[in-house]
């Protein structure tokens, strides 16, 4: 049985290794078929992308052709016809990838892209005995070579460096650029974006824009990053995205190559737990399966995990959850029971969008891997779109985030406990647990929101709830809207109605909690339970002031 490449990125390696190999050469064939200057595919982290690039650099790179023309043997693009294969070892290759530029502050990653620089100009280190540059441009080379280069300097490296392999090899450069967004992720994430900015719009449009030393260039990344940014005025520019679809299968493993996979694992009775945890996205009208979670599944023999969660990318989504404000929190809750949200998705957008506009924050959560597209429609002239979570591994991504948010230093053992008191009915235990938790979570910033802090924090400790329960957060009920309800989805369960208030002071606490427990039975909540045939129904009012909680 072969070995799976579990983070192996270079196809080199994976071939001369005989790993299974799910092949994605007819790729080639299809670009080279219809290929723009500039192609940027945009996909989720860890679904390949890097060993896909790889995949490009030695079909296309005139180094070590011929050595390189073995790797594809026996491969679909060999059987696609000698014209395809014509094309291999002919072209002038340079390969970069941004994967490893995480850093906290804007001077250590400039000095980690003034290291890489160096060790890419280090490949090409002949060029500096060629006659055919001047003192001036050997001079530039060597500054770069040597880490010795000004900011403004590293600007201009890629252009300089393709415009004298051009001059030198005697025919324009291809530029394949792996996960050019990594940095700006980086620096969104951790407050120095626009300086990031600066230095990748200028790093990349030299590059790319009416560069004569330009053959064609492929970019991945996870999506676009428009308006005033890096592709400001590129107009030879290809996007290939989860929206749009085009060339859905080149990334991503396919449920014909998932069912090809576990039949040569002796494992097709495992095909239903995979498709519950791993499949579910759609790229176009492609259903794809995340490649890293499947492989992962075979190699733990059979084991479901949310695999996924254990990558560095997953960072992404702890900072988008902080985003988020009252009404998003309550459509996430919503989109973990199963339910779907409806968005404009914008997606050509900058991050710092994010704060202010929920639709922006909807497209990265589906370009990132955590939403999936259900359906869209044409209103008017705009796309609306309903997003879903795709599977088991991501819906449990969520719950993970949310609770490690609501309780940190605490676990989710600690978290169930305390739900598991609310749904017995022991309300002594879960007024503790919940106090615990606003000692550790809760500030004079976030109870000077009053109800609507409580509310969320309750209504995201619900999560550990689903999918046994249904929540529902502000539903009209009897004779008014309840703060919180627990539907049981199994018959002999019982429901849970909660009612919030605020107190102003600490001697409020129990007479504003008798006030939320009278209220459930004066306006009736528990209708909506009774019309759903449910008749034991837990009822609790609870008041809050700063940290403390009364229960009754």
């Amino acid at each position: 049985m072969q070995g799976l490449p579990i983070g192996m990125d270079d196809f080199a390696k994976v071939r001369k290794r005989n790993y299974y190999f799910v092949d994605k050469t007819m790729a080639i064939r299809d670009f080279l078929d219809n290929h723009g200057e500039v192609l940027l595919l945009t996909r989720p982290r860890r679904f390949g992308k890097t060993l896909f690039l790889s995949m490009f650099y030695y079909f296309f790179a005139a180094a070590h052709g011929k050595e390189h023309r073995e790797l594809f043997r026996g491969l679909a693009i060999e059987a696609a016809g000698e014209r395809y294969m014509e094309e291999q070892g002919t072209r002038c290759v340079l390969f970069l990838t941004l994967k490893d530029i995480k850093h906290r502050n804007w001077p250590d990653m400039l000095a980690k892209f003034r290291f890489l620089l160096s060790d890419l100009y280090d490949q090409y280190a002949y060029l500096m005995e060629a006659s055919i540059f001047s003192q001036a441009e050997r001079r530039y080379f060597q500054r770069v070579h040597d880490g010795l280069a000004s900011p403004v300097e590293m600007e201009e490296a890629l252009r300089r460096l393709m415009d004298m392999m051009k001059r030198y090899h005697h025919q324009p450069v291809v530029l394949l650029l792996d996960e050019y967004d990594i940095p700006v992720q980086q620096a969104w994430e951790h407050g120095f974006y626009e300086d990031c900015m600066a230095f990748m719009r200028n790093f990349l449009s030299a590059a790319l824009k009416t560069n004569p030393s330009l053959d064609f260039a492929v970019l991945t990344g996870v999506w676009r990053i428009a308006k005033e940014s890096i592709f400001s005025g590129l107009n030879n520019l290809e996007v290939s995205s989860v929206i749009n679809g085009t060339y859905a299968d080149w990334i991503g493993f396919t449920p014909e190559e998932v069912r090809a996979l576990a039949h040569t694992q002796q494992q097709d009775a495992a095909l239903p737990v995979l498709h519950d945890w791993y499949d579910g996205y759609r790229f176009g009208e492609q259903e794809i399966y995340n490649p890293w979670s499947v492989l992962c599944f075979f190699k733990e023999q059979g084991q479901p995990q949310p695999y996924w969660a254990h990558t560095s990318g997953n960072a992404l989504l702890s900072e988008l959850l902080k985003q988020t404000d009252p009404v998003q929190e309550e459509n996430l809750l919503r989109l973990i029971q199963g339910h779907t949200v409806t968005a404009v998705l914008t997606e050509y957008t900058i991050y710092p969008e994010l704060a202010d506009n929920p639709d922006a924050l909807y497209t990265i959560l589906l370009l990132t891997g955590y939403l999936k597209i259900v359906s869209r429609r044409l209103i008017v002239d705009t796309w609306v779109y309903v997003l879903a979570i795709p599977n088991r591994e991501v819906r449990s991504i969520y719950r993970s985030e949310i609770l490690s948010r609501l309780s940190p230093g605490r676990t989710t053992s600690y978290l169930m406990t305390t739900m598991e008191s609310l749904m017995a009915g022991n309300a002594q235990a879960f007024a503790r647990g919940l106090q615990e938790i606003l000692m550790k979570v809760a500030s004079v910033y976030d109870t000077a929101n009053r109800e609507a802090f409580y509310h969320g924090l309750l209504l995201g400790m619900t999560t550990l709830l689903v999918p046994e329960y249904e929540v529902k957060s502000n539903r009209e009920s009897g004779l008014g809207r309840y703060d919180l309800a627990i539907y049981p989805t199994h018959k002999g369960q019982c429901g849970v109605i909660l009612e919030f208030k605020a107190a102003g002071s600490p001697a409020e606490l129990l007479s504003k909690a008798q006030e939320a427990r009278h209220q459930i039975d004066e306006k009736d909540y528990e209708a909506d339970f009774r019309i759903r045939g449910i008749h034991k129904v837990l009822k609790y009012g609870i008041a809050f002031c700063g940290k403390q909680v009364v229960l009754v």
